[in-house]
């Protein structure tokens, strides 16, 4: 005969009771475990030291993304209206004014200016061994080189560290993942309990580090492939603009290609 439910003998006393079923209090413990409070506060030694990696790695990419978007935005906003003005207008001597009127970080101004100091510098010296040993061509386009390069360099400040963020905060955070289930596999050792509130806290703390990892890294690369693609078109109008410099300081005209020699400017 079966018996009833509601005369079941109560428990006595020091008996475990049974685990609580699926959607028990075990199972919301655990999942509470698994958040960015419980992280920050169980990290040992070296969880905080890959954090605080990572958060230096996010705050200098982010300074050099915007730094780099304003620079960039800058140069771009001025470049066509620094270089019309520079060839449209009539005196040679204005126009060397206007590129000394223009902000320190525009570098087209500058890259004019190298060259007219340039030519001015050969034909201050007339008939000196400098002369004899450069002649105004060739002492025009060492200076050119020198200013291209100098302002090349200038603008890929950042990018190497957005590079090494990019390529290598994946990595930070998978230290700091493999050391949360290093944990885990401990705690599972030390007690010999394998239930989830016991490897919540490390696998969670895992899966948290390697979000971190590529919240960091993502950015990073992003915006390094981004301003390498705009670094090369400003490249090519650097070498576009100093080719024409070259021609207007050496020979005292602007050539351009399939158009004849314009007048050299008074």
């Amino acid at each position: 005969m079966q018996q009833d439910p509601s005369q079941a003998q109560p428990a006595q006393p020091g008996t475990v009771p049974p685990p609580p079923g699926p959607g028990g209090g075990n199972s919301a413990e655990a999942l509470s475990q698994m958040g960015f409070d419980h992280l920050i506060h169980h990290f040992d030694f070296l969880g905080w030291i890959v954090f605080v990696v990572l958060c230096v790695m996010s705050v200098a990419s982010w300074f050099f993304i915007v730094a780099n978007f304003l620079r960039n935005t800058m140069i771009r906003a001025r470049m066509e209206r620094v270089i019309h003005t520079f060839w449209d207008t009539p005196s040679a001597q204005d126009a060397v004014r206007f590129m000394e009127d223009q902000p320190k970080g525009e570098p087209f101004s500058k890259i004019a200016l190298d060259s007219a100091s340039a030519a001015a510098h050969h034909q201050r010296h007339e008939g000196s061994r400098l002369v004899e040993a450069l002649n105004r061509s060739e002492f025009i386009d060492r200076a050119l080189r020198q200013a291209v390069a100098r302002e090349s360099m200038r603008l890929e400040g950042g990018l190497t560290l957005l590079a090494t963020v990019g390529s290598s905060a994946p990595f930070v955070g998978l230290l700091g993942t493999v050391w949360g289930i290093y944990h885990a596999l401990i705690s599972i050792a030390a007690t010999g309990n394998a239930s989830m509130e016991a490897v919540a806290g490390p696998v969670g703390e895992a899966l948290i580090m390697t979000a971190f990892g590529l919240f960091v890294a993502i950015p990073a690369v992003l915006a390094y492939n981004f301003y390498v693609r705009q670094n090369r078109l400003t490249y090519a109008r650097f070498d576009e603009f100093a080719h024409d410099l070259h021609d207007f300081f050496a020979t005292g005209s602007r050539v351009e290609a399939g158009v004849a020699p314009a007048a050299a400017r008074k």
